[in-house]
């Protein structure tokens, strides 16, 4: 009987000190939370959402690892492919010509459906094509089909010659300009004068925007995100 009691009293003993251990820990977590500024981002699709994400990254974080350049790379190469097959098809529907037309066969490339758009960048070809009149003269029309507004930064010519180096790795200006679509939530954190900011960055496109319900908790402030360069700009949707 003495036995059962002992090991009974042992038993209550050591959930006490679990239950103390557990609250603990609870008001370690307030603390911390407390000293949170939870950042929720929304906006529509392209407005520059994950750019702000991007820039406190560079400016208070560890900055871009040269793995996570490389890993962009690839991104910076697709943005070139998909900017000049966007402007080739607004051609058509603005009724636009190419000046040259020794360029025809190589503007058909771009116009096939989007899994058989180059595997490679033909930097050679963006050069020509983009130089050309007619391709300007769209370009400049840009406010009536939708367009990155990085097209022009990753197409001039210095660019393109940066790009095509066997050894490029994106720049931090390349790392902002680039357009790599957000899914689901994102987020990053980074300490500011001892205090800590949660960035929550999620997809601004229609079809994101269902999620944004799920990146309410704990929300200190919400920012809506707008591009002042696109005030006259059709959006993608």
């Amino acid at each position: 009987m003495m036995a059962c009691m002992c090991t009974a009293s042992a038993d209550v003993r050591q959930g006490f000190l679990r239950n103390k251990e557990i609250e603990r820990e609870l008001m370690e977590h307030k603390k911390v939370l407390r000293r949170t500024i939870k950042l929720l981002l929304l906006g529509t699709g392209e407005s520059g959402k994950s750019t702000v994400v991007k820039q406190m990254k560079i400016l208070y974080g560890s900055g871009y690892s040269d793995d996570e350049r490389r890993q962009l790379v690839q991104a910076v190469h697709t943005n070139l492919i998909y900017a000049m097959r966007n402007i080739l098809e607004a051609m058509v529907l603005l009724n636009i010509s190419l000046d040259d037309s020794r360029l025809q066969r190589d503007a058909r490339k771009f116009l096939t459906s989007p899994g058989n758009l180059p595997n490679t960048v033909p930097f050679d070809v963006l050069r020509n094509l983009w130089h050309d009149t007619g391709v300007q003269e769209c370009y400049r029309r840009r406010n009536e089909f939708q367009l990155s507004d990085s097209t022009e930064y990753f197409m001039r010519l210095q660019s393109l010659d940066r790009i095509e180096a066997k050894k490029y790795l994106p720049t931090d200006e390349d790392i902002l300009r680039v357009r790599v679509p957000t899914t689901g939530i994102f987020e990053y954190t980074f300490e500011l004068r001892k205090i800590k900011f949660q960035l929550v960055d999620v997809g601004g496109q229609r079809s994101q925007r269902r999620k944004w319900i799920h990146a309410f908790e704990d929300v200190t402030s919400l920012i809506f995100v707008a591009a002042l360069s696109e005030y006259d700009q059709t959006i993608m949707e």
